[in-house]
Parts: structure tokens; sequence; C-alpha cells
């Protein structure tokens, strides 16, 4: 599951307040109304590149009236909630150039190795999982028989909890109550399974998972065609597939996570299709939604420092229209605003000594490099 951004409201009214563009990031500049009325959701949530209302990517390349000098700020990296110094030790400076200054430090915790295998049985479960429902995607069955499925499993033959049921809540929606995210054609993500959604030929679906084993998560998702698909919906979810590739090959120490939203951001633009802004990828361990957030875009050597131990999750959401969303009234369910294709895929990954392993993959999966 997704982590939402805030809305852009804020730094957008910034940006015309002081008569500006958005250098490199080809947003048009709009009112705050204008905004909130194209992204109901704007505002009320938090915890995704932002602080004090403005976004990561904006706040190197911006001098606004009355805001602050721009001055980095640090990082304190730490081994996981009880564990003894292994990795980086306590403290240590972890820090983003297109940060701004005093806000609360950003605390991410590093993953020893005995924690990093406890989190591949998770992100392993929760592929398994993935694979099993394969079969049962198919024209006429419903997304909350493919839910039931993937909960039965979970439970009965696992012996591990489904993340998601229960999760959230607030800010006007209920607790998530199912296994998974479904996605049919235009839903982005935090698509709800339902007995009245059936299936049919050429439509695409992603299934979002997380699995909870001994306390540890993992999070993965990836894209289904049932029957047979249309032309441009294969090229989007092949597309959106190698654009995760892209930004999981990007992740190695010393890389940043501008490096890796830039990754996926070019290719994706270069294919013609579009990169979904309010919602990011997460940190991930013991806690679901944890440090730092990634986002599907972004500039060379902006963003957080990576470092061996960390581990996040990295899932664009790629549009074949407009990168615009919309939040249905369910106050979970999220869809293209013109109402075009799109598609997603994601993997739990960790940075290692020389490069990146991912956690969720199964040998011979579909979704494997």
């Amino acid at each position: 599951m997704v982590e939402p951004a805030p809305g852009w409201m804020m730094a957008l009214q910034l940006v015309r307040e002081a008569g500006c563009g958005v250098p490199g990031l080809s947003l048009v500049v709009v009112t705050a109304s204008e905004l909130l009325a194209e992204h109901p959701g704007a505002g009320v949530v938090d915890n995704c590149g932002f602080a004090d209302g403005v976004p990561r990517a904006l706040r190197k390349s911006l001098s606004l009236p009355g805001m602050a000098a721009v001055k980095p700020r640090n990082y304190a990296v730490k081994p996981g909630q009880g564990q003894s110094g292994m990795g980086w030790r306590s403290g240590a400076a972890l820090w983003s150039a297109a940060r701004i200054g005093n806000n609360d430090p950003m605390t991410i915790n590093l993953k020893t190795p005995d924690d990093l295998e406890k989190m591949r049985v998770a992100g392993r479960l929760a592929a398994e999982v993935l694979q099993v429902v394969a079969p049962h995607v198919k024209p006429g069955v419903t997304t909350e028989e493919l839910d039931r499925i993937c909960f039965e499993h979970i439970v009965n033959v696992q012996q591990a909890i489904p993340a998601n049921v229960g999760y959230g809540g607030g800010h006007g929606r209920i607790p998530f109550p199912y296994t998974v995210c479904t996605s049919v054609n235009n839903v982005i993500c935090h698509g709800m399974p339902s007995p009245g959604k059936l299936l049919k030929d050429g439509d695409i679906l992603n299934i979002d998972v997380t699995v909870i084993k001994d306390g540890w998560h993992g999070d993965t998702s990836r894209m289904y065609f049932v029957g047979t698909p249309s032309v441009m919906a294969k090229r989007l979810v092949e597309v959106t597939r190698e654009a995760m590739f892209r930004g999981i090959r990007a992740v190695k120490p010393g890389a940043t996570l501008g490096d890796v939203g830039h990754a996926i951001q070019e290719y994706a633009e270069s294919e013609r299709f579009s990169v979904v802004r309010e919602y990011c990828g997460h940190g991930i361990g013991k806690v679901y939604h944890d440090e730092p957030q990634v986002l599907h875009y972004g500039r060379p050597g902006d963003g957080v420092l990576l470092r061996e131990g960390m581990t996040f999750t990295i899932e664009p959401m790629i549009n074949e229209g407009s990168r615009h969303t919309r939040l249905l009234p369910d106050n979970w369910t999220v869809v293209t605003k013109d109402r075009k294709l799109s598609a997603q895929w994601e993997h739990t990954v960790a940075v290692t000594a020389d490069g990146v392993e991912i956690l969720t993959r199964l040998p011979g999966d579909d979704n494997d490099p």
C-alpha cells in the first residue's frame, strides 16, 4: 500500500504569490482553490516528502519571500528499535540538500542482518500470495473473491497477519476493511475489493498485499492481465514494470532517493506516460509506513543519502494520460482524473553493501527482473 503525499496546495500557492514557476517539475502554477478542487484530499494527510507544506523537490530550487534560507538538516540514522549498535551508529549524520532547516529530524531505522532475514521471510510470503491468487484472475471473478483467496492463504496457510485489514482510518474515512487493494483499469491505488466488481476481458488489475510475519512487514504488488489486454494497456503495464526496476537498479550506498525517482521519471516520461506525484513509496520494517518517503520522480543527487541497512518500497504509479488524480468519496480509492488507465508495480528492497536486494521476489515469478 502506498503512502499518501500531502497536498501541493500550500507550495503552489507560495509559488504563485512569488510570481515564479516551478523549475524542472513542469508543474502548472494554479491557485490553492483550483488545486483543492482538483485533489479533494489535499492538505489532510501528511508524512510523504513534505515539511511545513513545501515539497522536498521545490525547496532547493525556490527562494520565496518569507521563507527561511535553505540549509541542510541532519537525518539521525539509528539501528532498529531494541537493537544494539549494528549498521550505522545512533546519531550518524544523514542529510539532504533539498531540506529546509528547523524541522524535527527524520529517524531512519537501519536493519541488522538478523532483521533482514526476518524481512526476507515476510517478503517471500507476500510474493507468494500474489502467485497463489494469479490463476484466479480471470473474467467473471469478483475482486471480493480474490480478496477472500488472499486472506485465507495468509491466515490459514502462512499463519501470518494481513496488514491492510483495519489499517488507517481517520480524516473522514473508515479503516481499510480488506486484505488486498484491487485497482482495476483507471484506479491508481487503494481500490477496494467488491462483490459487485466483476473482472472482464481486457481489464488490467493491480493487487497490492502486505503480510506481517513475526512483527515484520513484506509489501509488494503486481499487475495482471484479465484475458487479452489492449495494445496500450499491455505497453503501459510493461513500461511501469521496467520503470520500477530502473528505480531499483539505482539503489546503492551513496546514491540518493532523488537518483531513484529520476530513473523512474525519466524512463516513464520518455515513453510518453506520466508519473503520479501525490502518492509514494515508504520505509518499512516493523513499522508499515516508515521513513523515508520514496518519491517516484526527482533530480539526481537530491534527497536522502542511501546507506546499507535501509529498507523501503519502490512502487511507481504510471498513468496512460495525465498524472492528475481524484480521490473517490470512500476516501480510499484513487483514480485518474482523465479516466485513462493506470498501472503500478511494487517491491520492498534493502540497501546492501554493494547495491540492492529485492526482499519480495520469488524466482521465476513475473515480478522478477
